[in-house]
């Protein structure tokens, strides 16, 4: 789910668009389950991702790109200046 690669860390993400509101919402097949309020068309859904992981993991958007998965439901995202525990920690449910 979340493991050290070249330039950074990656983060499996399993991506569900047209949520109510943005959310994490738990694991999913070895992946991060996110709840986007955006629709998948125009690439909506691939900034809206972007945008709501820089808020979760408190990084600059540019810190941020999808490396797999562009086009589908389950992406690669490479988290660039944090470590895996970081990020994993970051990514954890709040309550």
């Amino acid at each position: 789910m979340v493991r050290e690669g070249q330039g950074g860390t990656l983060v499996e993400v399993r991506v569900i668009p047209r949520a109510a509101k943005s959310v994490l919402a738990g694991h999913r097949d070895g992946a991060v389950l996110v709840r986007l309020n955006a629709a998948p068309v125009d690439g909506q859904a691939n900034a809206a991702l972007i945008e709501f992981l820089a808020g979760v993991l408190q990084v600059p958007t540019r810190a941020l790109s999808i490396v797999h998965g562009g086009k589908a439901r389950h992406k690669r995202v490479l988290v660039a200046g944090l470590r895996p525990d970081q990020v994993t920690d970051r990514l954890k449910p709040t309550s």
